[in-house]
């Protein structure tokens, strides 16, 4: 058999890219979706050019139903067929709530959530022509209990988790499986780097104080990394988790256990 295909949406940089390099080597095409087009060329470059594998980079927006048709549409034409979705576009910004700006919440529920209703409703009539395939969602610990000055961005991942149930459910007799991965806090990424600003704020301590603050909180003591991610989306997209369907696995270090 050919080798399988992968869609990773927001796959153009930090969680996302090194999703895509995990799932090359695993042995997938990689189709590198995000609505960057340079940074998600540059990550397909490295597949095909250092990585010995077969990555395709395409512009996508997954708050715009148009963009995602067409993407889908492309891929199915190009390849014949979707094995995996991982939806991995996200938004976050952090304030209280009474400072909470209309436009901040609907920015998070367009990518978050509408986002993933979009890519998943599209690939989904794909796997079920073929008749299997996994959609993965990259939510978040916030998706489990809320987070104070993240009232967006927790909303529209808990909502995620709905949506991944209500798949799983529309899809299992499709042979189509649907989870939800939550990561803990990604301390060295980008997304987490750039809310540290006000997260002192609301913690009342200075910027380098608060990486710790995050690391005390977890019971292994550690934050997430992106391997241990990418760990549970290669075995969620195996036969080895054919099984499981609907689930928000956490990946949380013992943060959250439920």
């Amino acid at each position: 058999m050919e080798n399988k295909v992968a869609i990773v949406a927001g796959g153009g940089q930090n969680l996302g890219e090194h999703l895509c390099y995990r799932l090359s080597e695993e042995n997938y095409q990689v189709i590198v979706a995000d609505i960057n087009e340079e940074t998600a060329s540059k990550v397909a470059d490295k597949i095909n050019n250092d990585l010995n594998g077969e990555a395709k980079a395409i512009q996508i927006n997954v708050a715009d139903e148009v963009s995602v048709e067409s993407v889908v549409t492309s891929v199915k034409e190009t390849y014949g067929r979707i094995d995996l979705l991982v939806f991995n576009a996200g938004v976050a910004r952090s304030t209280k709530i009474t400072n909470f700006e209309l436009e901040d919440w609907d920015a998070m529920m367009k990518v978050n959530l509408t986002g993933y209703f979009l890519c998943a409703r599209e690939v989904a009539k794909v796997m079920i022509d073929q008749g299997e395939g996994n959609i993965i969602q990259i939510n978040s610990k916030s998706g489990k209990v809320g987070s104070k000055h993240n009232a967006g961005y927790s909303s529209s991942k808990f909502g995620g988790v709905g949506l991944t149930q209500s798949l799983a459910l529309d899809l299992a007799e499709h042979g189509v499986r649907v989870n939800s991965i939550m990561p803990g806090n990604l301390l060295k990424s980008p997304m987490f780097q750039s809310l540290i600003p006000s997260y002192a704020k609301k913690l009342g301590i200075a910027e380098n104080e608060v990486e710790q603050v995050y690391i005390d909180k977890v019971p292994m003591k550690r934050g997430c990394t992106y391997d241990d991610v990418a760990n549970a989306v290669v075995f969620y997209s195996s036969e080895q988790a054919s099984y499981m369907t609907g689930q928000s696995i956490n990946v949380t270090g013992g943060q959250v256990m439920h």
